[in-house]
Parts: structure tokens; sequence; C-alpha cells
């Protein structure tokens, strides 16, 4: 293999000093540092996110993920030993019949019993590559209701912390009309209602599109050959409506921006050729990795990403692995805040 390609996994190790680590978001979501990296000229500028439309230009297209985080998280316990056990609900297969995490594993066989507060029971039908799907039973109007009442929201572990009441509202973004993601779409939680309404004054065209952050988002990467990881499928939708401004955008010699590696992702699955795209409802496992030719983004706004995640390498497929981590090692200097709650940056 061409180690120039950066197709191996230990291209993307890099170390990200656990202070860094946001563990909470801040009070305004719009005040977070915005790193901007010119990918022509190389050049690194810090910015905070609310100047982001003076950095765009009007007849540009922002493209948002609307996808809403539901309380994935239950705590239960086998009724027989009273051992406690989570289960980390990834998507529904069947009428009340979910693909799910169970921890600790061990306890977690075909056809064991769990129980949950609400009188809701689970009972495990089958093991798969990645874990276990669970049937369960309730008196609830739908499984939904239950979770509203009883789940927690599905924080990533690197958030050493409970997840809080307030997580319910800040793990979530102010545009979240789709119901369906175990994580939230991290560079959308930088927008305020406010933000939004001053990218349309400035003459920047706002769509928005459907990609359910699942498991194959926050997948690990097990081969030191990346090319041989597959991605999980993830559900995604791009209206009649959003396609067509994308594809007015790109014939006008205006520029499509992505806010976020699932939105690149999604764009990338709609494209039918340089520019364009189709309208599109379905399931995509495309992984992004160098070396790989963007039909339709050609602006990307996204968090800083965890080392040798699937995340990363499509970062560094756009906008080159070196100047990338030299971003993040400059980011690291400069005492950014990394992941979910941390800082974003815009690639221009």
């Amino acid at each position: 293999m061409n180690s120039n390609l950066r197709q191996r996994l230990s291209d993307y190790d890099l170390a990200i000093p656990d202070e860094l680590i946001a563990q909470y978001p801040r009070t305004q979501r719009d005040q977070c540092r915005l790193m901007v990296v010119d990918r022509q000229s190389g050049s690194i500028v810090t910015r905070r996110f609310y100047e982001l439309p003076e950095l765009l230009s009007a007849g540009d297209v922002l493209v948002l993920n609307d996808t809403s985080v539901f309380p994935a998280r239950l705590m239960g316990a086998q009724p027989d030993t009273g051992h406690q056990v989570e289960v980390f609900l990834l998507k529904e297969v069947a009428a009340d019949t979910w693909e799910t995490l169970v921890r600790p594993g061990k306890r977690a066989r075909v056809g064991q019993l769990l129980q949950f507060d609400g009188n809701v029971t689970g009972r495990i039908l089958d093991q798969t590559d990645d874990g276990r799907v669970v049937r369960f039973e309730h008196a609830y109007d739908s499984f939904h209701s239950f979770l509203d009442e009883f789940g927690r929201s599905p924080l990533p572990p690197y958030i050493r912390r409970e997840p809080e009441q307030a997580d319910r509202v800040s793990y979530q973004t102010v545009f979240a009309r789709s119901r369906g993601a175990v994580a939230a779409p991290m560079a959308g939680l930088h927008f305020t209602d406010d933000l939004l309404n001053r990218i349309e004054d400035a003459g920047i065209r706002i769509v928005y599109l459907t990609h359910h952050v699942g498991l194959g988002t926050f997948q690990p990467v097990r081969h030191e050959d990346i090319t041989r990881h597959q991605m999980g499928a993830e559900y995604y939708e791009l209206s009649a409506g959003a396609a067509d401004t994308i594809n007015s955008a790109a014939s006008s010699g205006n520029r499509v921006v992505a806010i976020g590696t699932t939105v690149t992702r999604a764009l990338e699955s709609a494209a039918v050729e340089i520019g364009r795209v189709a309208p599109a409802r379905g399931w995509t496992d495309l992984f992004v990795y160098p070396p790989y030719d963007f039909k339709v983004v050609q602006v990307l706004v996204t968090n800083f990403h965890l080392p040798r995640s699937t995340l990363l390498m499509l970062v560094a497929a756009f906008a080159g692995r070196d100047l990338v981590f030299k971003a993040y090692e400059q980011a690291v200097r400069e005492q950014y805040q990394f992941f979910s709650y941390g800082d974003a940056m815009l690639l221009l």
C-alpha cells in the first residue's frame, strides 16, 4: 500500500489532552471559537462561530442536518440476579424491536429478560456482529413515549459524566425535526435562531436534509489498512426542493457549504455527477477517506474529531491530512475545546 495515500490507521493518531475535551456546552452556542482553514493558501486563523455569515458569500447554500437525537440510553436490570445493565438503542428493526448495544456484554445472552422502569421488559432475541437485538414489551402509547420519560441522552463516552436534564436541550440542534439519531450532528450544535436569521439576511440560502447519526458514524476502525473498514449504513433523506436549491447554486458558480460530516456523506451519497445531486431516500454506507474526489461539497464546517476515527479521515480527505493535522496541533497549542461540545473549524 502506498503510504502517501494516508490509508493507514496509524496515520490518524494524534494526542488530545484530556483537559481539552469539552465536558459541557458553552452557555451561548455560537460563542465558540471557529478555526478558519484556507485549503489553497494553508492559512489558519481564529474567529468566532457567530462570525460565520461574514466568512461566506451571498448565493452560497448552507446545508444542515435536521435529525433529532432521542434519549437512546436505558438503564435496566436482570430480574433473576438484579445485575444492572445498560442498553444503548441503535435502530428499530421491527415494531418495538431494536438493534442495541448491551453492557456488560457477558450479561447479554440470547433469551435473557431485562427489566426497566415503567414496567417495561425487554428480551434479547439475537446476537449480531455489533450488538444484540432486543424486543420490548410495554403498555405505553408508543415506545418513544417510554423513552421520553425514562431514557437518557446518549452522550458519547468521552464526556465523562452522567447525562443531565439540560443535555436534552444542549445535545440537540435548534433546528432538529426528524427523530432518529443516537448522536448529535456536532457542527450543527453551534447554531442559534439568531445566527440562522443573520445567515439568511446575508443572502446565504439554507436547506435541510436528514441523516440519522448511528453506529456507522462512531464505529471504530479496527484495520491498519483503513480501506478494509466497512461503514455501518445510516438512513438519510434529501428532498427534491433541497436538491433543486443545491443544484441551482452549483450551476450558478456558488458554493455548497456542508455543516458537518453527516451532511457531507449524505450529499456525496446523493451526487449523480459533479455539482449535481438527486433527491434521495435510503441508506448510505459511504466511507470517505483519502483520496476522494468530492462531487458536491465545496466548504465544510465541522468540529474537531477523535483520533483514528472515520470523521477525521473524511476531513483529511477534504483538506489534506497534513494541513488538517497542522490545524489540530495549533488547536491543541491554543487550548481549543474538542469533540461534541467543543469548538469548530471552517474549511474553505
